[in-house]
């Protein structure tokens, strides 16, 4: 028996006590529904966290020592088809690939600085020797530019942790990644499906690619470095136990939100909750610095939107830098943060010339954007709206113009206070179907994509024979480090 269970352990690569009691698939005592547990048909073991979009950092074996090579430098990101940043990360991604480990290993991380001044990394959560804080000055001297450092660690935790820059604004530039930790007994019930997902958000100026570090407004918001409809959906199969794993090293809280199902949160970034203390709901509110870990059974079929709350990230480009709202009359919405917040300057008191219409936010100039905004934003006509702008695709090709059309704005919309508020913000907005095409958006419906910007994508909880297709389209796709490899590999 104790060498087939080494054997398993060994193809799985994750995970020990693969032979779990009858009991783990049983109903719990006090009652608990099955979004709570669900029944396995096997044996329990530590399934491989999917991180879409980025994937994971391969290790090379040095006896019995773990070794991992991290190197931080200036990557190209694209985070939506229109929008390419440059961005701080980590082996050519922001976030950077994340680590996977077993409780009970030794893991040893060659740091090597490819960026222009120090650094130093920190590794969030962990339990370890101070000489491997990465403190830069208390624990360690930062890492000059061309510099390497060697970090080693016992793993005795389990959970969800991650890994970022101790230089604060290093951080905002996208140095982070996720290190997961699994646990030598596989967490109970089993679950078939592990996600982790990146929170962050960049304040970037429309015709820039740097990102503004020092902003408290954002204009992009991200899963895994990209801004939805280029977010990949997370696939499952109808009846999977699914665990999702947020981790926000942003400027903001994000309340995650699922639709569809009730979920139950399980671990934090302090490790894994007590079965006793895991509290259901649909919404999980993930502050900064923190991870949150949520388990559910995927007993709902359909595409199911997970996004955070806030309405702004519900959508991108919340900047008056970006382009004023459709109207101008009326009291300006605020061109600064000041002129937002109803402190208007200016002849009589508030200027209200054609020059200072309303505009979307803060600015992303640092704390404020004082200067007027000179330019009306398009007009409610779709006609002089397409007419205005040249050289675009306005049919079902890589960029799709989907407006409002003439018959879903009323006549007297202008007459209504506040209007416009969703109808030319959130959706629908430019449709992007072809633009993020891949295998796991197949059988989505036409023109998704008008409807999903910023910090947004799909759990997609596919019956059997809809699941077995998307999944042999992924398998067909044949791409270089998939980050679904360890799903396509057992499908």
């Amino acid at each position: 028996m104790s060498n087939r269970r080494n054997f398993i352990q060994k193809a799985f690569g994750l995970g020990a006590g693969l032979f779990a009691a009858p009991t783990l698939f049983a109903e719990s005592q006090n009652g608990s529904s099955s979004s709570r547990r669900t029944a396995h048909p096997g044996p329990a073991f530590n399934m491989p966290v999917v991180t879409t979009d980025i994937g994971d950092m391969p290790y090379t074996m040095d006896g019995g020592t773990k070794v991992f090579h991290l190197t931080a430098e200036v990557v190209k990101q694209k985070i939506s088809p229109l929008k390419t940043i440059d961005a701080w990360g980590f082996n050519g991604s922001a976030p950077g690939p994340t680590i996977q480990v077993n409780q009970g290993d030794h893991v040893r991380v060659v740091f090597e600085n490819r960026l222009p001044e120090p650094t130093s990394m920190h590794w969030h959560g962990f339990e370890d020797t101070i000489q491997n804080d990465g403190m830069p000055g208390i624990s360690q001297p930062p890492v000059k530019p061309g510099g390497r450092f060697v970090y080693e660690f016992d793993i005795h935790q389990a959970g969800t942790y991650f890994y970022h820059s101790h230089m604060a604004m290093q951080e905002m530039a996208g140095m982070l990644g996720a290190f997961i930790m699994h646990p030598k007994e596989p967490y109970r019930p089993h679950c078939d499906k592990d996600f982790v997902i990146h929170l962050q958000e960049y304040a970037v100026l429309p015709n820039n690619t740097v990102p503004n570090t020092m902003n408290m407004e954002f204009n992009w918001l991200l899963f895994n470095g990209q801004a939805g409809p280029a977010t990949t959906p997370l696939i499952v199969r109808l009846g999977d136990r699914v665990r999702i794993r947020f981790v926000n090293l942003g400027m903001d809280h994000h309340p995650m939100h699922l639709h569809g199902h009730t979920f139950y949160t399980t671990g934090t970034e302090g490790g894994r909750i007590p079965e006793a203390g895991w509290w259901p709901g649909n919404t999980v509110l993930v502050g900064v610095a923190q991870a949150r870990d949520v388990e559910f059974v995927a007993n709902n079929p359909g595409d199911w939107m997970i996004h955070c709350h806030l309405p702004h990230h519900m959508m991108n480009q919340m900047s008056s830098n970006v382009g004023k709202m459709t109207r101008t009359a009326g009291m300006p919405a605020g061109g600064d943060m000041n002129t937002g917040m109803g402190m208007l300057k200016g002849t009589p008191g508030a200027p209200m010339g054609e020059d200072y219409g309303p505009a979307l936010g803060r600015g992303l100039g640092g704390v404020g954007n004082a200067s007027d905004t000179p330019s009306t934003n398009g007009p409610l006509s779709q006609k002089k709206a397409m007419d205005a702008m040249p050289g675009m695709q306005h049919d079902r090709g890589n960029m799709q113009m989907d407006q409002m059309g003439q018959d879903d704005i009323a006549k007297n919309a202008n007459d209504v206070p506040n209007f416009p508020q969703d109808a030319y913000m959130e959706g629908p907005m430019m449709t992007m179907d072809e633009a993020v095409e891949r295998p796991e958006n197949y059988g989505l419906n036409p023109g998704w994509s008008g409807f999903m910007q910023g910090m947004m994508t799909f759990v997609r909880v596919l019956p059997p024979e809809k699941y077995d297709e998307v999944i042999a389209r992924m398998k067909q796709a044949k791409r270089s480090n998939d980050p679904y490899s360890a799903v396509l590999e057992r499908a």
